[in-house]
């Protein structure tokens, strides 16, 4: 019988036949190859089946598993219930790793017990894969709850490695959530007080965004962040009491400047930032290199809109 791998990697694919094969060679390009990878076909339509199947085929690493369509949270967590690892990691079906990646990673967990989750620098790309210039910069160190209640220093999934002794104490996603449901489960974790959450001072990931959007995507996302907040409020009530205010003004700013990079109509825009400021005007005083410039272009916008 053969020993389970030392990693699992799980990527959640819908529709997903476009971007997978970038995905799946950067797994098998990484150096570090005691990895299997499991690929949670959530009721796709097009070709994302036979394109993993393909790859299975040349890999035995590799294996297919088909469900039918319940979310991403759904795909993750059942992804991690069939993985055998000790370290499991994520990565969305159209983003891709530098090939050092878990190699990394692996070594931050050697050196660090206490280490819960690690993740990386993010590249951030064009839908079509070229770069744009743009690397996450958020906060790696020293990370507390309230770091995780309004923004994700991780960024995206693809950027994590964490240890199963994590998923098993907190569990999985919530799998109502579809936006904000990464954001709660480091909350989940960063309110155990047992695991560290840091990150690599490295480009690691490379991150694709999307070039469209709807208005109501981004009022689904705001959504999402109120079931964070509806279910933070069971296992940290004395956070959220103090900290809501703030922490909804920065959700809302970072929805505010979205929108503008979307290029939806500048109302909504002003809308998330007004209510950004409502929620709590300390916004302009404590992050002001983040406000003053997200103010300035949703106003700027809707002024011109206003006067074409």
């Amino acid at each position: 019988m053969l020993a389970p791998p030392t990693l699992s990697v799980v990527i959640p694919a819908y529709n997903a036949a476009q971007f997978l094969p970038a995905a799946i060679s950067s797994v098998q390009a990484q150096t570090f190859t005691d990895w299997e990878l499991l690929i949670i076909d959530d009721g796709s339509t097009d070709r994302t089946a036979e394109v993993v199947q393909t790859f299975q085929d040349r890999d035995g690493r590799i294996q297919l598993i088909r469900q039918t369509n319940q979310g991403v949270s759904a795909a993750r967590t059942h992804g991690v219930e069939q993985s055998q690892g000790d370290l499991i990691a994520f990565l969305d079906a159209d983003d891709w790793w530098l090939p050092h990646k878990l190699a990394t990673h692996l070594a931050r967990f050697a050196a660090d017990p206490r280490l819960g989750i690690s993740f990386d620098r993010v590249e951030f790309l064009t839908q079509a894969g070229e770069p744009t210039g743009q690397v996450s910069s958020a906060r790696l160190r020293g990370l507390t709850p309230k770091h995780f209640l309004s923004e994700n220093p991780t960024t995206t999934t693809s950027s994590w490695v964490l240890r199963r002794r994590v998923w098993q104490q907190v569990g999985g996603f919530c799998l109502q959530m579809s936006y904000s449901e990464d954001l709660e489960w480091l909350l989940r974790v960063a309110c155990t007080q047992d695991w560290r959450i840091e990150g690599i001072e490295q480009v690691l990931t490379r991150y694709r965004t999307s070039n469209g959007g709807l208005s109501a995507d981004l009022y689904r996302m705001e959504a999402g962040w109120n079931v964070l907040i509806d279910r933070a409020k069971t296992y940290a009530p004395e956070l959220v009491r103090q900290e809501f205010a703030l922490a909804q003004a920065i959700h809302l700013r970072y929805l505010a400047r979205r929108a503008f990079r979307l290029k939806l109509p500048s109302k909504i825009g002003v809308d998330f930032m007004n209510r950004a400021l409502r929620s709590d005007w300390r916004l302009l005083v404590s992050q002001p290199r983040r406000t003053l410039p997200t103010m300035a272009a949703v106003y700027g916008h809707h002024l011109l809109s206003d006067l074409k």
